[in-house]
């Protein structure tokens, strides 16, 4: 798909100062990933699987459907987003000082606001990706995510345990 065909596109990037293998992982794995981003998984990402992605806070989830995995270099998915599905794609590029540049973009938006459904997912890569590197470089889980809109917690939400 062409630049011109994607339309509005949300793009984020930051360099993570940990390998790229580990910094890819942190994506695929989900005992991982729920230290800064979602909270519950039904597993890695592998290609041609699905798994299913949870937000309990906010009692939301997507199903991701993986379309592509080159290891320690890029990952594709579709999820669900305002409107239907779109892709989602990490690419990690190994810098020669044993740090990670992370690029994440998702496109294909639809229906109206496509810009507003860009800007808004550019916030939540943001803070995604800043809680990567948190996590990885300091063991430091942001709460990021959670923190975004703290009046929108379902019922009974206590946080992590």
């Amino acid at each position: 798909m062409s630049s011109s065909e994607r339309g509005p596109v949300a793009k984020s990037e930051m360099v993570v100062r940990r390998p790229v293998a580990q910094v890819f992982n942190a994506i695929v794995d989900p005992a991982v990933t729920t230290k800064f981003w979602f909270t519950k998984s039904t597993g890695k990402l592998e290609p041609g699987k699905r798994v299913r992605w949870e937000w309990e806070m906010y009692g939301v989830g997507t199903d991701v459907d993986v379309k592509e995995i080159v290891p320690n270099e890029r990952i594709l998915i579709e999820w669900d987003s305002y409107v239907g599905r779109t892709p989602v794609e990490w690419e990690f590029a190994a810098r020669p000082d044993n740090t990670t540049m992370v690029t994440v973009a998702n496109y294909g938006f639809q229906g109206e606001d496509v810009v507003k459904q860009a800007m808004e997912s550019t916030q939540g890569f943001s803070f995604m990706l800043a809680g990567l590197k948190a996590w990885l470089e300091h063991n430091i889980t942001l709460e990021l995510v959670a923190d975004k809109n703290p009046d929108h917690h379902v019922s009974g939400w206590k946080g992590r345990a």
